[in-house]
């Protein structure tokens, strides 16, 4: 029977194996193998990555090696043995024996012992990996799995490649024979072909913090640990090429396959109703919430061809899951805005998901949920990012740990992480590594680092331990260096979580995720939902209570007043400051050239300055176009039909891979591949082949190749990072309710912007100015007056003044400044008197002195800082803990000299940041 791998160690047994899952699956190709198991330890986070990569050998090749789940256990006794699971039962436990061990260590780690391998044994083969020497402890441990687990266990024969192999399979088949069970031959490869030696060595030295010339015996004798050929291993196992059958045999045995999983949503039955039933019931309630004159035919017609299409995916519990999460949150006060392709989709619109209409667009429902496409929906919501944990929290509570976890996130090698610790194992200065990181720019990628940069800086190209260390760095790009947790994307399922994939810690407390990233969980077809923060929601819920406050008005997302002329003038000036996506300098560049006016122009404003558009050359044509300064014409009718409402240039996703479907004769797979190849660019740079076929694509349609290659250019920023139009107009909206806030409440803007904080582009400085630029009154923090927030307080002339908060100022932590305002009473009338009723320790009295709080009291500065200084102790003494009332020692008065008006300015911004006394250049002016 032909040889099969069953242990190969991938690079996700993080810095240990040298090769991605992808390429050892390649490699088993190109030799022949039937089948290989990715087994890395404590872990199965690589064998999707394996699983897809077989079916695209499968796609060119018309064959390819059987991925084989698995994973190498290692217990804290030491004990080593590879689980293979034989079906779907015994996938369930191994991921419950992974999740045991994970859940029961700090992140990245798993503390297993032996009797938990015995509890999930059932339903595996086990390879028992034997130590150099075998304790009799060892041999006990493995007797007792041989007995417990008959016809499931075999004892792996791994050379060593030293010499001595022949003798030490000799040694290990009468142990086998000792136990009782059969040996199995594997090689246990680690790398896919044995160039990848250096840079085990390499991954190896990182791992252990030191360098490669200071490993000793801890580095690879040889390059030998890599996938062999079946003939290869006859070789070296000659006299034992039973067992090299043998692994055919317990290949034969594993049925189990990861397109077996079944993923399935939780069902939300409540009170009996079924899921349709209720979606239905919901969808037609927020309808007449929505419109409260009357439902539009056209809508009811919408709502029932999405309800249809949705049942016929059976696709509602997602909806309802969403819902129910958009509900909790609006129950406890959290602002929260659905974005990306909920703004397609009148359910979503009803159900309270996203506040944007589908009417407002263009958009269309099947570029949500698609029949043809056969790909499950994405709601992407966004979440005040001061409170998303109270959500993240109650979808635990509700589904249970074991139902719910987050995706993770693969960290990978990038240019400057991989310069320093490359460039640290292989012994190179820290002032070297700073100086070549320095010459990296972005992410980075192979060859950034040029021979001409590195005689910029004064190394020499040739010099053979840096001519060595480029080629590692270059190598080690795109490897796996541990696992994250996504930024909110939750796995909800119906039943155990865990037995479909392993859950881990995260960093986080309370925070757990599950071995696979959004690119896995998108592969097997398992839904999720994302849950994430924004901090503009923060801002805007916060300006939305300031305004109710102090004008009596209640406004939501979903109630302000639409087409607003003045909003839509401040932004035709670039008067954006703090505006959400529109307040970078680039945009602020573009608005006066775009000159909004209504809400698409919006949605094509946040959309335009993107890579995308940028990097294909697409801005300046549509703003001739726009200004009627240049002829709207299309390379074709088919794509006039694409790109009509942005003028015949392409500026949104959607449009782009549609020129690759139209244009270039893409079909919908091909395009979906283009987009995933565009998505993992940077970690794997395998987009030539597409890009070639799609400009062969575009010259065989009669395309111009100018317009081909800037298509193509534009396609590849939105693999960077672009916009597709449903995203751009959830975003939009936020753009426009910001807007409409600052340019009707510019003062409770800025104080709900600064009680967001940190948020944004702009520092405190720069809000506090443009708020005053815009008439606000703002007052500095008080010691009688101030609270933790930034509040609104009346001017005494019928307007209100921003009051600056504790918060503003450097050193103040939360809980003491709220202790401060709770024993304020009728207010404080020295600087002792704080420290002794609101019991703060001396430090904080000195930093509310240094930034000038108790002016209020006729206190300079440097008298507040001087008595100040005076206190000693975290509290008083109990005879003085009272309130004197005048009767404690009077000293006698000190006269300190006044500070300069500049002295004042830079105590401000040491203080808190800012300073409402003068511009420090206007100190300047009179002494140029």
């Amino acid at each position: 029977m032909p040889f099969v791998e069953l242990s190969a160690t991938s690079n996700f047994t993080f810095l240990t194996g040298a090769s991605h899952p992808e390429e050892l699956m390649r490699r088993a190709a190109d030799l022949g193998l039937p089948a290989l198991a990715i087994a890395d330890e404590n872990s199965v986070a690589g064998i999707v990555r394996a699983f897809c990569e077989a079916k695209e050998i499968a796609r060119e090749r018309g064959t390819a090696p059987r991925l084989i789940p698995a994973a190498r256990v290692v217990t804290r006794e030491g004990f080593t043995v590879t689980l293979l699971p034989r079906d779907r039962a015994g996938w369930g436990r191994l991921c419950r024996l992974l999740t045991k061990g994970r859940r029961a260590a700090k992140k990245g780690g798993c503390d297993l012992g032996f009797a938990d391998l015995l509890d999930h044994a059932e339903g595996q083969e086990m390879l028992l990996h034997p130590p150099a020497r075998p304790t009799a402890e060892w041999r006990d441990m493995a007797g007792r799995l041989a007995r417990r687990c008959p016809g499931q266990v075999a004892l792996i024969l791994a050379p060593t490649y030293a010499g001595q192999d022949a003798a030490r399979f000799a040694r290990l088949a009468e142990l086998a024979r000792r136990l009782g069970v059969p040996t199995v031959a594997s090689g246990l490869p680690m790398m896919h072909h044995g160039s990848r030696r250096r840079l085990a060595d390499v991954l190896t030295a990182i791992r252990l913090g030191c360098r490669v010339d200071q490993l000793g015996r801890r580095a690879l004798p040889n390059g030998e640990q890599r996938i062999r050929s079946e003939a290869e291993m006859l070789r070296l196992y000659r006299g034992h090429e039973d067992a090299i059958h043998r692994s055919a045999e317990i290949a034969a045995r594993l049925t189990f396959c990861l397109g077996q999983l079944r993923y399935e949503y939780p069902s939300e039955i409540a009170g009996g109703e079924s899921p349709a039933d209720r979606l239905a019931r919901l969808t037609a309630e927020g309808l007449d919430w929505r419109y409260p004159a009357g439902v539009p035919d056209r809508v009811h017609r919408q709502a029932a061809h999405e309800l249809a299409l949705i049942a016929k995916l059976r696709y509602e519990p997602y909806f309802l899951t969403v819902h129910d999460i958009v509900r909790f949150a609006r129950n406890r006060g959290i602002l929260c805005q659905g974005r990306g392709s909920a703004a397609n989709s009148i359910v979503c619109y009803a159900l309270g998901v996203t506040s944007v209409s589908p009417e407002i667009g263009t958009m269309v429902f099947e570029r949500f949920v698609s029949e043809a496409r056969n790909e499950p929906p994405d709601i992407d919501v966004d979440f005040e990012h001061e409170r998303r944990e109270e959500v993240i929290q109650h979808i635990y509570e509700r589904y249970g740990r074991h139902r719910a976890g987050l995706c993770a996130t693969v960290i990978h090698y990038r240019g400057k992480r991989a310069v320093r610790e490359v460039g640290r194992a292989m012994g190179l200065s820290d002032d070297t590594l700073a100086a070549m990181s320095s010459q990296i720019w972005g992410w980075g990628g192979p060859g950034s680092l040029t021979e001409q940069r590195l005689r910029e800086i004064g190394l020499d190209p040739a010099d053979r331990r840096l001519w060595l260390t480029l080629q590692l760095i270059d190598e080690i790009q795109g490897f796996p260096r541990h696992l994250s947790q996504h930024v909110g994307g939750f796995v909800i399922t119906e039943g155990r979580l865990d037995e479909l994939v392993p859950i881990e810690n995260a960093a986080m407390e309370d925070r757990t995720v599950i071995s696979w990233d959004k690119d896995d969980i998108d592969a097997l077809g398992i839904l999720k939902v994302d849950v994430l923060a924004l901090g503009m929601l923060t801002c805007i819920r916060k300006a939305f209570e300031l305004i109710e406050t102090h004008h009596g008005i209640r406004h939501t997302l979903a109630t302000l007043p639409d087409q607003d002329a003045r909003t839509y003038d401040m932004l035709c000036r670039a008067d954006s400051l703090g505006v959400f996506q529109v307040e970078s300098r680039a945009q602020m560049n573009f608005l006066p050239r775009m000159r909004p006016r209504c809400f698409y122009d919006l949605v094509i404003q946040v959309a335009i300055i993107r890579p995308g558009p940028i990097q294909g050359d697409m801005v300046h044509p549509y703003i001739r176009r726009r200004n009627r300064e240049e002829e709207v014409s299309f390379p074709s009718d088919e794509l006039g039909r694409v790109l009509g409402k942005t003028l015949g240039v392409p500026l949104f996703q959607e449009q782009a891979m549609q020129i690759a479907i139209i244009g270039a004769g893409f079909t919908p797979d091909e395009a979906d591949r283009l987009r995933r190849a565009l998505a993992t660019f940077k970690k794997h740079g395998n987009v030539t082949a597409l890009k070639d076929r799609f400009m062969e694509g575009m010259r065989a349609n009669g395309y111009d190749e100018d317009f081909a290659t800037r298509c193509f250019s534009q396609i590849e920023g939105f693999g960077s990072y672009g916009f597709p139009e449903s995203h751009a107009a959830s975003f939009a909206f936020l753009v426009y309710a910001s807007a409409w806030i600052k340019c009707h409440h510019p003062g409770i803007f800025a104080c709900a912007l600064l009680n967001s904080q940190p948020m944004g582009f702009y520092a405190p400085a720069q809000i506090v100015r443009d708020a005053r630029a815009h008439g606000v009154v703002v007052l500095p923090p008080c010691i009688n007056a101030s609270r933790w927030d930034n509040i609104m307080e009346p001017d005494g002339r019928g307007r209100l003044a921003l009051r600056l908060g504790f918060r503003q100022i450097k050193g103040v932590a939360e809980e003491e400044a709220l202790w401060i305002a709770a024993a304020r009473g009728n207010g404080y009338r020295a600087v002792e008197d704080v420290w002794r009723r609101a019991g703060v320790a001396p430090a904080t009295v000195t930093r509310l002195a240094e930034a000038d709080c108790f002016a209020a009291l006729g206190l300079s500065r440097r008298e507040a800082m001087w008595q100040a200084r005076a206190l000693s102790g975290d509290k008083p003494l109990p005879l003085f803990a009272g309130d004197l009332d005048g009767e404690g020692i009077v000293e006698p008065a000190v006269a300190l000299a006044e500070m300069t008006l500049g002295q004042q300015v830079v105590e401000d911004y040491v203080a808190f940041r800012l300073t409402l006394r003068a511009h420090p250049m206007a100190l300047l002016r009179e002494m140029v």
